[in-house]
């Protein structure tokens, strides 16, 4: 284990003790490089990684970057003063702060088990009825719940006509369970499937029974949406570092791939507006799905 000090953006007493976990965290992971004496170090970003990769530079080990958002965060700014070359996601055009010389956009990886999904599986596996259009909402992380709370306030109009897969997040599963039982009807409760978390095969399953993706926009999420070719309504993060979620959105959906909705419009009325807009036009939602 390598210590590793993280950098608050706010005050905190933890960042006192952290000043003092770096320079051990160099000193451990110079001894680590050294001894293991590696052909490269590739880092993926993180608070965790400025140790190795100030010591694999220290050693002159070849050190390559790769980052998945628009806006890179503070650690790959700093690791990519002295990486040899930058892997990014998106366009280098798009990209910011790295020197265009040292970039090479080369996508996001993902996980190939998301593109081994089938509607008929996911019928089966998510208790899916196939009688109307699905809908799946990506909670779970940062922010979830605000997404939930919207969706649950419109919840028996959007469930009118449309069948919904909702992960709502571990923490908030048993509060939107509860709400969501208050709020809709016994007629209308089979085309409603909350979970609190999907599982790979759920997940993939659910990608290819999906008409729509609602999400919020981390890179992860968008090169996944874009690897199952779906169209999708994609609602940033406002609190995300550097504002990388609405540059990540934006950014998508510039080629048609997507809807954008900050978080301010994302009213119950307005959200329930744009999905009936989109599916009374399935050319345009074909097109989103072709673009992504």
């Amino acid at each position: 284990t390598i210590l590793a000090g993280k950098v608050r953006r706010y005050f905190s007493f933890k960042n006192i003790i952290d000043i003092f976990k770096l320079p051990i965290g160099i000193l451990q992971a110079f001894y680590h490089i050294f001894v293991i004496s590696p052909d490269v170090i590739f880092s993926k970003g993180g608070y965790g990684s400025i140790a190795a990769s100030i010591s694999g530079r220290i050693l002159m080990v070849p050190i390559f970057l790769h980052e998945s958002d628009i806006s890179p965060g503070l650690a790959n700014r700093i690791v990519g003063k002295f990486a040899l070359e930058i892997f990014i996601s998106f366009p280098i055009q798009k990209t910011e702060y790295f020197p265009a010389k040292k970039m090479l956009s080369v996508g996001n990886p993902v996980r190939k088990e998301i593109l081994a999904g089938s509607k008929k599986e996911a019928k089966k596996l998510l208790e899916l009825t196939g009688e109307k259009p699905v809908i799946l909402i990506l909670g779970g992380s940062q922010g979830a719940q605000r997404i939930n709370d919207k969706i649950l306030s419109t919840l028996p109009n959007i469930l009118e006509d449309y069948e919904i897969i909702h992960q709502t997040g571990k923490k908030n599963f048993e509060q939107v369970k509860k709400e969501a039982e208050i709020v809709i009807t016994k007629e209308l409760k089979k085309y409603y499937h909350p979970f609190p978390f999907l599982n790979e095969s759920e997940i993939a399953n659910a990608y290819s029974a999906a008409d729509l993706i609602i999400s919020r926009a981390g890179a992860g999420t968008i090169f996944e949406i874009a690897a199952v070719e779906r169209p999708s309504i994609l609602v940033p993060l406002p609190e995300s570092a550097q504002n990388h979620q609405i540059k990540n959105a934006y950014t998508f959906a510039e080629n048609g791939a997507a809807l954008v909705i900050e978080e301010t419009n994302f009213t119950p009325h307005f959200v329930l507006e744009r999905i009936k807009y989109l599916f009374s036009q399935p050319e345009k939602l074909k097109e989103m799905a072709e673009r992504a």
